[in-house]
Formats: structure tokens, sequence, C-alpha cells
């Protein structure tokens, strides 16, 4: 199991603490730290009998997670990764195994992430397309139930059926590691936002399955370590949603389309800079 940490001191302790009860396996632990540390979350996981992998720097969530794969023993085939502000349920992750180890060209097993009221989060949705992307990328902030964005979030009438999706929110899922060295892990081009995304559809291209498991649950308290700094998150987000669409898209021929994705991209950011600018600041 793999997570990355951010200056998560106030949430990685309920993420340890939930671990033991998911599993009758023996598991392997390594929390990977994106952030300098003052000994606060290298004590923390090594009271807890865990492994801690300082990054050099602030490398993105893919590359971290790609670092600590890479010190995993040979012999190590599931590899269990999530954000550390995720709470996992009762035997949760044996019931994503063995969904897993049902079908050989199962890759990926996502389970149902639900926030800390119970509200199911769409964690399993479409590969974006040329017409969801546009009309999720324009309309989504102005025209909430658009029928490009109803598409995009594909799950919502579908919540607590097992099938398989375009891709897996990287909130949490299982992977099968020789899948996920295949193909080289996360693209770590994508610093965050969209690394789940590209996956989810690189495995698809490749052959493989990505499957989502309701009969398993995870709780997502939410984006922690990006709650300082919303306006700079929102930028990411589309800064690399326009990178895996320019990617998907990358065809000579294909070059209008690519201008319309980034004209669209690029509205809906200047959409939502906007909608901020006259709320104001948030009252604590």
């Amino acid at each position: 199991m793999i997570t990355v940490s951010f200056g998560s001191d106030a949430v990685l302790p309920g993420f340890l603490a939930s671990i033991s009860a998911s599993s009758a396996r023996q598991l392997r632990v390594i929390v990977a730290d994106n952030k300098a540390d003052d000994g606060s979350i290298s004590t923390l996981v090594r009271r807890a009998g865990f492994d801690y992998l300082p990054m050099t720097g602030n490398l993105g969530y893919g590359a971290a997670i790609n670092a600590a794969v890479a010190t995993l023993p040979a012999e190590i085939e599931w590899l269990v990764i999530g954000n550390p502000d995720i709470t996992i349920d009762t035997g949760a992750i044996d019931t994503l195994i063995a969904r897993a180890e049902s079908n050989p060209r199962i890759a990926l097993v996502g389970p149902r992430i639900v926030d800390e009221a119970g509200v199911i989060y769409p964690s399993a949705r479409s590969i974006p397309s040329l017409r969801t992307g546009v009309g999720h990328a324009l309309f989504a902030n102005i025209w909430p139930t658009n029928p490009w964005s109803s598409a995009y979030h594909n799950d919502r009438t579908e919540m607590l059926k097992a099938r398989t999706s375009g891709w897996l929110s990287g909130a949490f899922f299982l992977a099968r590691r020789s899948a996920f060295e295949q193909l080289g892990g996360f693209d770590e081009h994508f610093f965050m936002y969209f690394e789940d995304v590209d996956l989810g559809y690189r495995m698809g291209k490749a052959g493989w399955l990505c499957v989502y498991e309701p009969a398993a649950t995870v709780v997502h308290s939410g984006a922690h370590s990006t709650a300082t700094d919303s306006s700079a998150m929102v930028r990411e987000h589309h800064l690399s949603a326009r990178k895996f669409l320019m990617r998907k898209y990358s065809g000579w021929a294909l070059w209008p389309v690519r201008v319309a994705l980034r004209a669209g991209l690029w509205t809906r950011l200047a959409v939502v800079r906007l909608r901020r600018s006259r709320s104001g600041p948030s009252v604590h």
C-alpha cells in the first residue's frame, strides 16, 4: 500500500489506523513524503510500523507513487494506491483483490468512495471524449445538469453496480503491478490531476480492464493538501486537462480539434476565475 503525504499530519493518522482491518493479508505500507519533513510525518509513520520514503522535493503525486513502487520487492503483485485523507472500511482491500483475481485482464479495481456524510463520489467515469470534453469544459460551472457533464459523470445512475469503467479515481484503487509497470506507471508529466485519467486511458488501449467494485468502500475526507491555494489548483486542473486532451487528439490532422479544446478549456478557466472573484474571499 502506498500513499503520498504533503503536510498530511491531520489526516494521516486516520488512514494508517484503518489499514489493519482492511485486509487479512500482511500489508507492506509506504508513505512517500513530497514535503520537507520536520520529523512529524516520519515519526508518525515509523511508530505505526510502516515505511517512510522522503522525496527530494515536491515531485507530484504520480512521481512519488512511482518512486515508492520501485522500492517494493519483486514478489509483491498487488498495489494499493490512495490519498492520505482516506479511511478504509473493514475488508475493503480483500474485496478489491478478490475482484481483480477473478479475471487476469483486470488491471485496476476501484471501490465505492463516499464522503464523511456517506454521499457517494462519482469515482468511475468514462474517458473524456471530444464531445463530452468540450461540453463539460464550457458548461459545467454555469449549467451543472448539462448532458455533457452528465455523460462525463456517467456513474451517477450506476453507483451501486460493479462494472468496467474508462478510468478510476486516483484517490484510492488497487492495481495489478505487472500491468502498472508494463505501462511505466503514472505519467510523471502530470504533476497533479488527470494522472488517473491518463492511466485508465492507457490501460484500455493496452487491452487491460478498469473495474468499479462498490462492495468495497472507503471514506474520503477531501483534498486537504490543495485547500490552501484553490486558485492555483483550479489552474493546474485545467492545464492537466489540456495536456491530456492534446495528447489524445495529437494527430496532425486534428489540429483544429486541439485549437477548439484549448479555447474551451481557457474559456472555462476564465469563467471559474470570474465567479471566484465576484464571490470574494471565504469566511472561516
